[in-house]
Parts: C-alpha cells; sequence; structure tokens
C-alpha cells in the first residue's frame, strides 16, 4: 500500500480547521513545524489506517529534509520506520549559483520578509502558469533555475517538462524559506532562529541555535544524489549523519532529474527497489543489513560490467545505470567485498561499511559509504522486480504499483505515467490538443488524436 504526504501551504493544501489561509497565524511555518508536527502526525496517521507496525519513507529534496529532522528529535520514530530512502537529498545547501543573490541572502535572509511579507512567497505562480502560453512558462521556469541553481534540465524532455513543471511550482510561507537561507548562511542543518541579526553577523550575541541532532538517527539511510546538483554538498551532509549511512552518486543528474529524467527508471529506481526490499521491518536487524550487503555486492558487480560495456561501444550505452561509489572519508581508492579496485580519478569512490553495531566514526564525523546497483547485468538474470509505481511512504506489506514511469504519446494524446520515487500521480490523460506543445512530439500527438 502507498500513501503520499502533501506539505501544508502549497496550491493543494491551502486549508485548516483552526485559521484562514488568508491570515498570518495560517503562514507561521518553517522547517520546524514540518518536523515537530507534519511528519510525526502523517506517519501516525498512516500505520493506524492501513494497520501496519512500520512503513518505508521516500523523499525527494526538501521531504528529505523534513524526514532527517523529525527522525533526529523523534527517537521513537525511528521504530516505526523501516529504511528511510533520500532522493536529491537536502541538508545544508551551500548556496545559490547566481554571487549576487547569494550574496544578498546569506548577509540577511530576513530581507525576504521585505520582499514578499509574511505569509506565502511567490503566490503568483500560479495566475502567470495560467495565463502564460505553456511553451512560454516552461522556457520562463528553465531560465529561473539556470540563473538561481546553473541547472540545465537536459535530460527531461521538453513534453516532460509540459506536463510535470505546472504541478511542481507553488507557493510556501516566507519563513519557510527564510528558514532554508539561515541555513545556508550558518552552514548548519539547525532550527529557525526567530532573532533578527544585523547583516554579516553569523550569530546571536545571546543565544545559540539548536541544530538538529541527526547523527542521533537509527533508521537506515539510503542517499541518492545527482553529481551535477549544485543543492547537494555530500561531504557536508555525510559529516552530520550517523555511520551506517549509504550513498549513492549519479554523475549526470541534477536536482529535478530524480523526478522526471528520461532515464529515470534506469538510474534512480533500482537503488530504491534494493532499499526496500532489504529493509522490510523496523528492527533493523543484523539479518537485513546482509541482505542489503548482498544486493550492494552484486550492484557493484553489474555497474563495473555496464561500465565495461559503455567502455566498449564508445560510452553510448544510455539504458544503463550510470551510478558510481561514493566515499568521502579521505581515501583516494574504492574499495568492494573483494578488495581493492584502484583509484578512480574523477569520481568519488566507495568503501563497503560496516553494520552500526560495529562501526565506529573517526575524529572528524566522516562516514564511510556504499553504493547501490543497476537493476540486471547484460550477461546474466537477476530477481524480478516488481512494475513501476508510485510512493512516498510504503507499508510492510507489499506495494502494488502502475507499470509507466515517463510520457507515452498514444492515439488519445500525452499519457502520463507515474514513478515509483515521486508523490504524484496523473490518473487521466493530457489530450494533447490542449496540451500547448510546440514541440515535434506534441505535433504528431495532435495529428493522432484527431
Amino acid at each position: 500500500m502507498t500513501q503520499f504526504g502533501n506539505n501544508r501551504g502549497n496550491k493543494y493544501s491551502k486549508k485548516s480547521v483552526n485559521c484562514a489561509s488568508n491570515g498570518m497565524p495560517f503562514w507561521n511555518f518553517s522547517i520546524d513545524e514540518f518536523a515537530f508536527h507534519d511528519i510525526p502526525d502523517t506517519i501516525a496517521y498512516i500505520l493506524e489506517t492501513t494497520g501496519q507496525q512500520s512503513l518505508s519513507y521516500i523523499g525527494f529534496s526538501q521531504g528529505t529534509a523534513q524526514a532527517f529532522a523529525t527522525l533526529a528529535i523523534h527517537p521513537k520514530l525511528n521504530d516505526q520506520v523501516n529504511v528511510f530512502i533520500a532522493l536529491a537529498p537536502a541538508m545544508s545547501p551551500a548556496g545559490l549559483s547566481n554571487g549576487i543573490v547569494d550574496a544578498l541572502i546569506k548577509a540577511s535572509p530576513q530581507v525576504l520578509f521585505l520582499l514578499f511579507g509574511r505569509r506565502s512567497i511567490l503566490s503568483s505562480a500560479t495566475m502567470w502558469q495560467s495565463i502564460l502560453y505553456p511553451p512560454i512558462f516552461v522556457k520562463l521556469i528553465d531560465m529561473g533555475l539556470s540563473f538561481l541553481f546553473d541547472w540545465k534540465t537536459v535530460n527531461i524532455s521538453t513534453s516532460q517538462k509540459l506536463a510535470a513543471y505546472p504541478h511542481l511550482y507553488s507557493y510556501t510561507s516566507t519563513k519557510s524559506v527564510v528558514h532554508w537561507f539561515q541555513i545556508i548562511r550558518t552552514k548548519a542543518f539547525q532550527m529557525y532562529d526567530d532573532e533578527v541579526h544585523p547583516p554579516l553577523s553569523m550569530s546571536s550575541k545571546h543565544t545559540k541555535v539548536a541544530k538538529y541532532p541527526t547523527r542521533n538517527i537509527k533508521t537506515p539511510i539510503v542517499l541518492v544524489y545527482g553529481g551535477s546538483d549544485s543543492l547537494v554538498d555530500i561531504k557536508v551532509m555525510l559529516r552530520e549523519l550517523p555511520a551506517q549511512t549509504v550513498a549513492t552518486e549519479i554523475p549526470h543528474y541534477e536536482h529535478l532529474d530524480f523526478l522526471w529524467a528520461r532515464d529515470v527508471a534506469e538510474q534512480v529506481f533500482p537503488h530504491v527497489f534494493d532499499a526496500l526490499e532489504s529493509f522490510t521491518g523496523a528492527e533493523h536487524t543484523k539479518e537485513e543489513y546482509e541482505r542489503y550487503r548482498s544486493a550492494r555486492h552484486t550492484s557493484l558487480s553489474a555497474s563495473a560490467s555496464f561500465a565495461a560495456g559503455r567502455a566498449g561501444t564508445g560510452g553510448h550505452r544510455r539504458a544503463n545505470s550510470d551510478a558510481v561509489d561514493s566515499d568521502f572519508s579521505g581515501a583516494p581508492t574504492a574499495t568492494n567485498d573483494d578488495g581493492d579496485l584502484g583509484a578512480l580519478p574523477g569520481r568519488h569512490h566507495a568503501r563497503e561499511g560496516e553494520r552500526p553495531a560495529t562501526r565506529s566514526r573517526d575524529k572528524d564525523g566522516d562516514t564511510d559509504n556504499e553504493t547501490l546497483s543497476p537493476a540486471s547485468s547484460p550477461g546474466g538474470t537477476r530477481r524480478a522486480r516488481p512494475p513501476l509505481g508510485t510512493a512516498a511512504a510504503t507499508g510492510t506489506a507489499s506495494p502494488k504499483f502502475r507499470s509507466s514511469s515517463l510520457l507515452s504519446l498514444d492515439g488519445k494524446g500525452i499519457r502520463l505515467g507515474t514513478s515509483r520515487a515521486v508523490g504524484a500521480v496523473m490518473r487521466s490523460p493530457v489530450n494533447a490538443s490542449t496540451a500547448g506543445s510546440s514541440s515535434d512530439e506534441g505535433k504528431r500527438a495532435r495529428g493522432k488524436a484527431t
């Protein structure tokens, strides 16, 4: 069974039984409210509704930050979550790519309150979406992503952007965005700071804001991040996470690619399935870690075979997983269960990690990381995987999934499939005659539709 979470304050969640959405009390929330109240309440509701004892949590972007925070401050939740799978994880971003905007925000995050008020930020986004020609709206979003984050979005097709962008960008509270810029400014995953600091002052003279104690998390953590994602500083992140944390890098991926890249089914889903299949209970037993290590070892072997195949064919085999190992403990080489694989310049590498009960953290707090794998190898077979579908938090019962993961063009128009790693489903097809696409795909679809 699959359940989907939704944050308060976006265009799908603007009602409250306690206050009106046009009042300041409604918008007085930051990451702290998600961590202290919303995520625990969501998990409790899911477990009560499904009758399950535990669930698996899959988060994307801010959804991962909320899980990091809530698992760190609610010890009992660690006994209710089998595994935490973090896609494009966010904890302490380095900042924005645009130097001027980055410097302005870091100098005084509270400037956002002067620019946007203390209610919602960018509340006009849905208006522009409704009045702009869809390809123009997509172009403006791409320009904004390039300006702020230096993302090129080349891994996402135009037809996917037309279908997906209107459902991604919405508004939230100005306070939650200020909270993010406080985190960026202080380079620490901390709670919201109510005190106003003068420009260039990094901390309060009278108080010290508490950091989320993320090293206390007991739930197994699997990170899957993009090597081209400017919002992920994986070295800093791993220093603040438990020693058993596993990290997998997909080198050519940016932030949004984990939702809508053309090859997301090959690049991302196998890592998600490996974790879900290995950690099936909240006890986090030795046997679960052994299963995970076995899956990881098979994955490393398959990944090496894929890499050799790409090298032999000029590097054009894009259907296979490009995930590589990640290690930030300072070692210059990569190792697996069989021993040293040697230095691999230009890539992050991995060493096999031990289970939490047998591992210790070094002086710097650095952690070793492991690599997950593609779904199958060219020369052999592997266990059958479940059909692809959608998942945000999954119970211990075997979930059912839908079969499509990207857009398809047929006689009925553009049909949006679903992804197990994302939290949204479009149940009815989008008619190509109304999609407003100027691409060749849209034209062909409209021709078939008529």
